[in-house]
């Protein structure tokens, strides 16, 4: 367990993985602290007010969808595909909301997801070597010897283009495009033609009919702000500290410090060592934030980085995000679950049914399954039933954009037809019509099993 002060900085006194290597430091020193005078991308209180949330999810009161992209791209930063993605969003929140009756917590993997971990620090095409793409805020995709050198200019980059990013996901949340009356607007032309449209039009027809007994009560988009807007808050993968350092800032009103990149943060599978860089530095700043537990999780280190990241036991705080694949979810979930239960650990439990479910094709193109994805999930959900714990939510790849990338779903895709619209540079992602099915079967477990309220005794504000 760390003890030791924590400051902003002394992540740097730990050891570190998936880190670039930076060929001039200089550089590096000069962008970091062009970043520091910037304004924060998000704000303290409503880190706070998701905090608050996702109590509500550990509690057993609420379900988490987090979605979006596996990295975000400096090319595809337009107004259609961010809306398009929080569309969609929308669609499965409701779906959920309302074929569960259960509130729904949502979270973009949006405004900030721009730095992806590496299996290895080199790629091989042909005979030459380079260095891994790591995301653009790292370095650029292309398979050139120039594009792969790791630039921290792309760290200004990636804050503006965030920052647009929330700018426009705010208009949405708040401007009226997230009014339930839309419902029947929010689907994209590609869905429509899909076997989910007619269970969608069924489910946007029922909305109708209760809101027009709700309006008939007094209770209008006028009246009633839950109809007219909605909550909506941004996660990413810490990956990147000096850019996270960067944009960490103290609230004002508390004195604690605050990662102001998103809202909520979380540490990949592949840097979770409980003295590592990346623990040290989250541990420290008061974001709920998030870990991801793979099959090679151990029940003592869980509880170890338990006792680092959320040490007061704070309700909503930390968030483990289980990523274990299809044909290991079974096997490998239930110790970690009793582990914590036993221990009395206060935290959200989430399904990842993507990283663990990844295949290579013939073609080396990277496909997932979405016949796994949903076995992992029917798994996860199986895991936390017979231990008493409350499915939290799903973390999901997704675009609403009409991509090809896992094989499956309501048009059953198949490896012929990736080639067709293959447009990630990591890995593959479920497109709109596949995310609005998982989000009718994830709303039918959920609503098959959900288990009693467990009432707890109240905790006070920290």
């Amino acid at each position: 367990m760390l003890t030791k002060l924590w400051t902003p900085d002394s992540w740097r006194g730990r050891p570190i993985q998936q880190v670039p290597a930076y060929p001039d430091p200089a550089k590096l020193t000069a962008a970091e602290d062009k970043l520091r005078g910037y304004p924060p991308l998000v704000f303290a209180g409503e880190a706070r007010r998701l905090k608050a949330a996702l109590a509500q999810v550990a509690d057993g009161r609420a379900f988490v969808l987090q979605g979006g992209d596996c990295a975000e791209s400096f090319s595809d930063f337009t107004a259609n595909i961010i809306r398009d993605t929080f569309r969609v969003l929308l669609q499965m929140a409701v779906v959920l909301t309302f074929g569960a009756s259960v509130p729904v917590v949502k979270m973009g993997r949006m405004a900030g997801q721009f730095a992806k971990p590496r299996s290895s620090d080199t790629e091989t095409v042909g005979d030459e070597t380079l260095p891994s793409y790591r995301g653009d805020i790292v370095n650029g995709p292309e398979f050139t010897r120039a594009a792969r050198v790791p630039d921290p200019a792309r760290m200004e980059a990636a804050y503006f283009q965030s920052a647009g990013t929330l700018n426009l996901l705010r208009a949405f949340a708040t401007g009226g495009y997230a009014d339930l009356h839309e419902v029947h607007r929010w689907n994209l032309g590609f869905v429509a033609r899909s076997p989910m449209a007619e269970r969608y039009r069924d489910l946007a027809h029922r909305i109708d009919e209760t809101l027009g007994f709700m309006a008939a009560c007094g209770m209008t988009s006028a009246s009633t702000p839950q109809i007219r807007e909605t909550d909506f808050f941004t996660s990413h993968e810490a990956l990147l500290l000096p850019y996270e350092q960067a944009l960490t800032r103290v609230d004002s009103t508390s004195g604690d410090w605050y990662a102001c990149s998103a809202h909520f943060l979380w540490i990949g599978d592949r840097t979770r060592q409980a003295d590592g860089a990346h623990v040290e530095f989250l541990r420290g700043v008061k974001n709920p934030i998030g870990l991801k537990v793979g099959p090679t999780t151990a029940p003592d280190d869980l509880l170890r980085l338990i006792d680092a990241l959320n040490p007061a036991d704070e309700p909503g705080r930390l968030t483990l995000i289980a990523r274990m694949g299809a044909e290991k979810v079974a096997r490998l979930l239930p110790p970690l679950l009793r582990a914590v239960q036993r221990d009395g650990r206060r935290v959200v439990w989430l399904c990842d049914p993507m990283h663990g479910n990844t295949i290579s094709t013939a073609a080396r193109l990277k496909t997932r399954s979405f016949d796994a994805i949903l076995a992992e999930v029917r798994g996860f959900f199986d895991a936390v039933a017979a231990e008493g714990v409350w499915a939290g939510g799903v973390h999901v790849e997704m675009t609403g954009r009409e991509v090809t990338e896992c094989v499956g779903g309501a048009h059953r895709l198949t490896e012929a037809d990736l080639s067709r619209s293959y447009e990630t540079f990591c890995d593959p992602r479920l497109n709109a019509e596949q995310s609005l099915e998982l989000a009718f079967l994830v709303a039918a477990e959920l609503k098959a099993r959900r288990l009693p309220v467990v009432e707890r005794p109240a905790v006070a504000a920290q």
